[in-house]
C-alpha cells in the first residue's frame, strides 16, 4: 500500500475515533447530563453511559448532591432599632436538572444572593429578643421563603440555620447588666416568698402552742436534749414554775 493512501486512511480512522469518543458520555450516580440538540432542550440523561450526536448535541453536567453554603454576615437593623451582624448556613440541592440549567444562569450564585436578601428582610422584621430566643422559628421562616424563590430554578432548600448573632460592645454590656438585675430581682422574690412561708408556719405554730401549752414544754425539753447531745458539758437551766406545778399536784 502506498504512503499516499495510508495517510488519508489514518486521518479518517482518527476522525472516526474522535467522533466516537465525543459521542460517548458517562455521568456519575450523583450527576445528570442535560442535553441540548442544536440549541433546543432534549432532556436529562444519566446516570451511567449514553451516546449523543457529536457536533449536534451539547451536554451540561449538573451535580445533584447537597450543597452547604455559608451566607456572609449581614448588617441587620432589628424591629426595635438594634444593629446586629448575622450569618447563616444554607443546605440545598438540585431536584430538577433541566430547570437549573434553563431557568437560571448560575443556580448556586442565585441561591446565595436570594439567601442574603431574605436574611436581611426577615430578621429586620423581628425584635432582638425574638432573634435570640426564637431562632428555630426564624430558621423555618427563612427556609420556606428562600425555597419559594428557588423552586422555579429546580433547587430545593432543605435547611437554613442562623449561626451567629454579633452585638455591639455597648449592647452586650447593657444586656449583661439587665441579666444581672433580673437575677437579683428573682433572688429577692424567692427570699421574700421564703420569709412569707416561714412566717405563716410560725403563726400556725404559735396558734397551736397557745391552744396547747404542753407543746411549748415538750419543745423546751427537746431543745435541751439536742444541746446535751451536741456538747458534752454540764448544763444548768431553769425549770419553769408551770412544769413544777404539774408534779406538785396531788
Amino acid at each position: 500500500m502506498e504512503l499516499g493512501n495510508i495517510i488519508p486512511i489514518s486521518i479518517a480512522v482518527l476522525v472516526v475515533l474522535m467522533l466516537i469518543f465525543a459521542a460517548v458520555k458517562i455521568v456519575a450516580e450523583y450527576e445528570r447530563g442535560v442535553i441540548f440538540r442544536l440549541g433546543r432542550l432534549v432532556g436529562a440523561r444519566g446516570p451511567g453511559l449514553f451516546l449523543i450526536i457529536p457536533l449536534v448535541d451539547r451536554m451540561v453536567k449538573v451535580d445533584l448532591r447537597i450543597v452547604t453554603m455559608d451566607v456572609p454576615a449581614q448588617e441587620v437593623i432589628t424591629k426595635d432599632n438594634v444593629t446586629v451582624r448575622v450569618n447563616a448556613v444554607i443546605y440545598f440541592r438540585v431536584v430538577d436538572p433541566e430547570a437549573s440549567v434553563v431557568k437560571v444562569l448560575d443556580h448556586i450564585r442565585a441561591t446565595s444572593q436570594i439567601a442574603q436578601t431574605t436574611l436581611r428582610n426577615v430578621l429586620g422584621q423581628s425584635e432582638l429578643d425574638e432573634l435570640l430566643a426564637s431562632r428555630e422559628k426564624l430558621n423555618q421562616m427563612l427556609q420556606q421563603i428562600i425555597d419559594e424563590h428557588t423552586d422555579p430554578w429546580g433547587v430545593k432548600v432543605s435547611t437554613v440555620e442562623i449561626k451567629e448573632v454579633e452585638l455591639a460592645e455597648t449592647m452586650r454590656r447593657s444586656m449583661a447588666a439587665q441579666a444581672e438585675a433580673e437575677r437579683e430581682r428573682r433572688a429577692k422574690i424567692i427570699h421574700a416568698e421564703g420569709e412569707l412561708q416561714a412566717s405563716e408556719k410560725l403563726a400556725e405554730a404559735g396558734t397551736i402552742i397557745a391552744k396547747e401549752p404542753v407543746t411549748l414544754q415538750l419543745r423546751y425539753l427537746q431543745t435541751l436534749t439536742e444541746i446535751a447531745t451536741e456538747r458534752n458539758s454540764t448544763l444548768i437551766f431553769p425549770i419553769p414554775i408551770d412544769m413544777l406545778s404539774m408534779f406538785m399536784k396531788k
